[in-house]
């Protein structure tokens, strides 16, 4: 009884021990300061494009019929959406993976750097007169991205990626014809 009484006095000195640990931590915070100005969701510039104003709808930028189009397959089905939109399509070349990406405060020569830094082959390339990059992974014929600015304010891009020896169609050009639909600027 008498160990059991020196067990329970140690749990409580703990608890307390922990408690104050808490409330130190609680008072003098266990953040950290970040430079720069606050900025409101959805506030990231000059204006807001009807198309990215509202949580997860700039998924609905392009549609299902259109992506699958734009990548030679009879279909998509939307999987993931979160911060990035995916696709998986099939038809006569095989499967397809689609993805889209919008950072509302982005920039392209943030992703430029990011491609370059993760090795793949970075090119400055126009779309509908806007500027763009397009990137490849090393030795994956059958992908590509291509990333260009908003209409409004931060940056967007498509990736395409087909099954390796399908027969497919371009992933560029798939990728940059997305970007046009997105862009809105086509007929």
């Amino acid at each position: 009884m008498i160990t059991t009484g020196i067990a329970a006095a140690r749990r409580r000195r703990t608890a307390a021990v922990l408690t104050c640990v808490a409330a130190v931590a609680a008072l003098t915070g266990c953040g950290r300061t970040v430079e720069g100005r606050a900025v409101q969701e959805g506030a990231g510039g000059a204006g807001a494009s009807a198309e990215f104003t509202k949580l997860l709808t700039e998924c609905d930028a392009v549609t299902d019929e259109q992506i699958a189009q734009s990548v030679g397959s009879d279909y998509v089905l939307r999987g993931f959406f979160g911060a990035i939109c995916r696709w998986d399509g099939d038809g006569p070349t095989g499967p397809v993976k689609v993805t889209f990406n919008w950072f509302e405060t982005g920039a392209l020569d943030t992703e430029r750097e990011a491609g370059e830094r993760l090795g793949y082959a970075v090119e400055n390339t126009t779309v509908e007169g806007r500027r763009a990059i397009q990137m490849r992974r090393p030795a994956d014929p059958d992908s590509c991205g291509v990333s260009a600015n908003a209409s409004t304010a931060g940056i967007f891009g498509w990736w395409v990626q087909y099954a390796p020896g399908s027969g497919h169609p371009d992933p560029c050009e798939a990728a940059a014809t997305l970007v046009r639909l997105t862009l809105n600027l086509s007929s």
